[in-house]
């Protein structure tokens, strides 16, 4: 099945905002329903394809057939960006300028070879598509004949190594795909992104992603112990043993190159057993700074959760901890912090670490809240994309966006986020509810994940981008990395180059010339164009 093409995920798991949200909505932001129906799939014409017969029969040869070779409107409207907030309302508006000319599905790492070919043969960009989840501009080329390079016919468990607990997993597989392949042996690779019903594994690799367990499996870039890529100038293969010191580690130059070096095709992955028992809870704290401070305690000095998420007091609030409880938060202005602790493992395990973590969040002055929350937001962990949809629908503008920092500047980290986005919407007419939740953490540091809604305004793209801007100048300011898990594609491109150096930009497009002289792969992803 395909993902809702102007939004996210399953058609049938959309539902609209409850009267008393879309109230809330318009009392405390002024948010009015947008008046202009959305165009139907069937109704978006894009530019028919420019590109030369004899390079789309060059690209069917190379993928194996005419049938791995799209065309067709849908097909490409369906390729058209990814789902970022200002990506669903472009596309809602009908505007899909960023259209490939066509889709191609090569079936293996040879087939990938050859379209990589054929494409430099007839001067034609290639841009990886996985699950077609980017939020951050990866999937729009500073290059207007480019075609999409759809891995979902790369999906299979090439092979899975009890003994050493690896497993060898192509990177069209779906999160879910690759769990049920894996569950069949007993195992799980425990990487659950708010993404993971869509998102890819090649995804996962080229953005370093980080699931919600990340306590405990740790990041996705953590898994994978190998890789083989696909580039114009031929195959890259990395990692033999589980650790090495021959030499710098070209695996972690690959992972977090979001297509523009080359095609990761599979992945050599850490797996573990799957957990015995699961169990999930919540704690309040009175602050969200007593809160942090909790957690940097549980992941500095044990135990740690497998799931360690903390929301801040407007996140709590409102109730979007939970998003599928969305405005039964508690009410109150007292509420406090929510946070949730998960455990997974066998029964003796997940008791034991519950017990000695509850003593360093008591001590921290925690107050247990039961298993209810932490139910409540493991069934509803993958909505808030679909929250976001019919925020959307009801005329909210709402986005995204998130950064990490050492502890001692996670505080001021938080403020000077918080303050550029408050200010610059307030003075664009358009007063925004910011909220945020820590929902990774580390022995020195943690992310911050900020999720700001308000009215949409006249222009709602135009609207966001400054307030987008000033939240990545304060980013850097406050000694934050402009992307913790979603990467940097075009939106935060200029910012990483900053963050990178001139020396590091250098040393990338070395690489970059070296697998990819014409500049095809994702041209303007990641790094500028020359």
């Amino acid at each position: 099945m395909d993902m809702l093409w102007n939004g996210w995920g399953d058609p049938a798991k959309a539902a609209p905002l409850p009267e008393t949200v879309t109230g809330l909505l318009r009392d405390l932001l002024g948010v009015t329903p947008r008046t202009t129906p959305a165009p139907a799939l069937e109704d978006v014409r894009p530019p028919a394809p420019t590109a030369a017969p004899t390079a789309l029969r060059a690209l069917a040869r190379a993928a194996g057939g005419e049938e791995h070779v799209r065309t067709d409107a849908e097909a490409r409207v369906r390729h058209t960006r990814g789902k970022s907030t200002p990506d669903l309302l472009r596309i809602r508006a009908g505007d899909v300028s960023d259209v490939p000319q066509a889709v191609v599905l090569p079936g293996s790492h040879d087939e990938v070879l050859a379209v990589l070919r054929a494409c430099a043969e007839h001067g034609l960009a290639v841009v990886p598509f996985g699950g077609g989840t980017s939020v951050v501009g990866g999937l729009a080329p500073q290059r207007s004949a480019f075609v999409a390079l759809d891995l979902r016919r790369l999906n299979r468990l090439l092979d899975l190594d009890p003994v050493s607990r690896t497993a060898v997993l192509q990177t069209g597989l779906r999160g879910p795909e690759a769990e049920a392949l894996l569950a069949e042996h007993g195992f799980t690779l425990g990487h659950f992104p708010q993404s993971f019903e869509w998102a890819t594994i090649g995804g996962f690799a080229a953005a370093r992603s980080s699931g919600q367990a990340s306590a405990g499996y740790g990041r996705f870039d953590e898994m994978v112990l190998g890789l083989t890529l696909a580039t114009p100038e031929g195959t890259l293969e990395t990692g033999r043993a589980p650790r090495s010191a021959a030499g710098p580690d070209l695996r972690q130059l690959v992972l977090g190159s979001e297509g523009a070096f080359g095609v990761i095709t599979s992945v050599v992955v850490r797996i573990r057993p799957l957990p015995r028992s699961r169990v999930y809870e919540g704690w309040r704290f009175g602050s969200f700074e007593e809160g942090a401070t909790a957690l940097r305690r549980l992941a500095q000095d044990g135990p740690r959760p497998t799931v360690l998420r903390l929301s801040d007091e407007t996140e709590t609030l409102i109730g979007l901890a939970q998003p599928d409880a969305i405005g039964a938060g508690p009410g109150r202005s007292d509420a406090g912090c929510l946070a949730i602790t998960g455990y997974e493992g066998t029964a003796e395990d997940t008791a034991r670490r519950r017990k000695r973590a509850a003593a360093v969040l008591t001590d921290c002055g925690g107050t247990p809240a039961g298993t209810g929350p932490g139910e409540r937001w493991a069934h509803g962990r993958y909505s808030a994309p679909y929250l976001r949809d019919a925020l959307i629908d009801a005329g909210a503008f709402a986005e995204t966006l998130e950064t990490a920092a050492f502890w001692s500047r996670i505080p001021g980290l938080y403020t000077a986020v918080r303050t550029a986005l408050t200010d610059t919407l307030t003075r664009a007419g358009t007063p925004p509810l910011v909220m945020c939740h820590i929902s990774h953490v580390y022995e020195n540091g943690a992310s911050l994940y900020f999720t700001v809604v308000s009215a949409q305004g006249e222009d709602p793209v135009a609207h966001w981008t400054p307030a987008k801007h000033a939240a990545n100048e304060a980013v850097l300011a406050a000694g934050g990395t402009i992307s913790h898990h979603h990467g940097v594609g075009t939106d935060h491109r200029d910012w990483y180059v900053r963050e990178a150096g001139p020396l590091g930009v250098s040393a990338l497009r070395a690489v970059k010339h070296r697998l990819d002289p014409d500049g095809l792969l994702n041209p303007g992803v990641l790094l500028p164009t020359d």
